[in-house]
């Protein structure tokens, strides 16, 4: 599943820079599926709906960093675990229970996002 990150977040900006998949953006900030990828084209995000990689979706947290579950694959095929809860010095990046993928999802979702 993918991993999101609660309300006790400090806004300390630890988890961004680990993020393989550039998933996690601050608040209040704009996403986009081919930023950190080599996303190009269409993409059917995680909802069944088509995009543009390149287009700009409405944040999902305005006052704390947030991880978007398109992007996030708990770092499958990167590290063992993912970096962002491993860094975190308030523990608050934790499984999305919104999201429920297996291994093999994950890594298929990360070959998309990295071809």
């Amino acid at each position: 599943m993918a991993i999101k990150i609660t309300d006790e977040c400090i806004n300390c900006g630890a988890c961004e820079p680990e993020c393989p998949n550039n998933a996690i953006y601050e608040g209040g900030v704009e996403w986009a599926m081919a930023d950190g990828t080599s996303l190009k084209g269409a993409f059917v995000l995680m909802d069944g709906t088509s995009v543009d990689a390149t287009s700009k979706h409405t944040p999902i947290a305005s006052d704390v960093y947030f991880i978007s579950p398109n992007k996030c694959t708990e770092c499958q095929g990167f590290h063992e675990e993912p970096q962002c809860a491993a860094v975190c010095p308030v523990d608050c990046c934790v499984p999305d229970e919104l999201y429920e993928e297996t291994v093999a999802e994950l890594l298929a979702k990360k070959d998309k996002l990295h071809l």
